[in-house]
């Protein structure tokens, strides 16, 4: 299967989903996460029609970014993102999916305001409560958009969340769901700094499920790039830096 295959099996399970839920399958954006795919096979995945690329490791995404990876295409940062980190990709990255305190919150509207820009950005959910997970509890959510209220750099546009991994993709609906209740009930809400626009979460295992809970980005890595071949030492040279 080559890249352009995979793409075109992912949009048709799309649409089946979408179906499935009584959703346009126009109104879901398919973001390509590029982790440890090159600059070549980005492009590839590009002129097959993916036009949003989500990359997880700042160094990665400014490498590749150098190279033209993503020309004409928008970049999105969705992985963990360290504060020391923050000022490198602060208005390089379209959208950052995966601010996580309030802390980094003031940080990035920081960074924004001395580069002249409002930084789109999504609120992490840390939607199964886990320890080794960062993110906003559900509970936290309100009170975080009501510190963005006061913050003029920054703009945050929706949610994102990573469930907890289930060996059953039932055990899976309850957190999308009430990830779907929250994004509902906060965009019935009025915030000045805030619109509910986007609700990101589903990846290669479980995008079918999100996109009947409302998910109108999916976050697509090995589903598109086949499985990743991970080199160890460079893996953990990159996580150093």
């Amino acid at each position: 299967m080559t890249i352009s295959d995979n793409i075109i099996q992912v949009r048709q399970q799309i649409s089946l989903a979408a179906q499935r839920a009584g959703r346009d399958p126009a109104g879901i954006t398919l973001l390509a996460a590029s982790k440890m795919n090159d600059a070549s096979r980005i492009r590839e995945a590009f002129a097959a029609g993916i036009t949003v690329f989500g990359e997880n490791r700042v160094q990665e995404m400014l490498e590749k970014n150098a190279l033209g990876a993503y020309d004409g295409a928008h970049l999105h940062f969705i992985g963990h993102l360290q504060k020391n980190k923050a000022r490198q990709i602060v208005g390089i990255a379209e959208l950052i999916h995966s601010v996580d305190s309030t802390a980094l919150l003031a940080l990035i509207a920081q960074l924004a305001q001395k580069k002249g820009i409002v930084q789109d950005v999504l609120l992490e959910v840390n939607i199964g409560g886990e320890a080794s997970k960062s993110g906003f509890s559900p509970e936290e959510v309100p009170s975080a958009l009501d510190f963005c209220e006061e913050l003029s750099g920054v703009h945050v546009r929706g949610l994102m969340a990573i469930p907890p991994v289930c060996s059953d993709l039932q055990e899976i609906r309850p957190y999308f769901a009430q990830m779907q209740q929250l994004f509902v009930d906060i965009g019935g809400k009025k915030y000045d700094n805030s619109t509910m626009d986007f609700l990101s979460m589903g990846m290669s295992h479980d995008f079918s499920v999100a996109v009947e809970y409302g998910s109108n980005i999916i976050r697509i890595g090995s589903g598109i790039f086949g499985p990743r071949q991970y080199n160890l030492s460079a893996d953990h040279t990159q996580q150093a830096q």
